[in-house]
């Protein structure tokens, strides 16, 4: 006799942003590759490994009108623990280049940006940390 298969308490793991699923969920995002995942619809962003989460959703803001941050599938270019923004005279830590000059770090994720991802400092720090040079990221709306 099997034992008897029960439907798991949190599914996909707790509600709660940046909290780690029970179960791995599959990634919003179609390219499997991807390292970091980001969804401008619902301004959310995941760590991913093989095409399954491992951390996130995580709050973020992107580009306001006239500095879209676009739907793409890019490479990290650089990191950089303390950064500063000569073009916008403003700090980005956790600083993680993924598109040109638009990067993941810390920043209000209650208004837009110049095209930045900005994050909380527990999401930035994440994707700092778990991200180099060369991994792929997907923007998907």
């Amino acid at each position: 006799m099997a034992p008897a298969m029960a439907e798991p308490l949190f599914p996909g793991g707790p509600d709660i942003p940046g909290v780690p699923s029970i179960i791995p969920t599959a990634s919003p995002c179609p390219v499997v590759e991807a390292r970091a995942c980001m969804r401008l619809s619902t301004n959310e962003a995941w760590l991913v490994d093989n095409g399954r989460v491992i951390f996130g959703p995580t709050p973020i803001s992107h580009g306001m009108a006239g500095y879209e941050t676009p739907p793409a599938v890019t490479r990290i270019s650089f990191k950089r623990e303390f950064h500063w923004s000569t073009m916008h005279n403003a700090p980005m830590r956790w600083a993680t280049f993924f598109n040109g000059d638009m990067a993941f770090h810390v920043g209000p994720v209650n208004s837009q940006s110049h095209g930045c991802v900005r994050m909380t400092e527990d999401g930035a720090h994440r994707f700092f940390d778990y991200l180099n040079p060369g991994d792929i990221t997907q923007v998907i709306v």
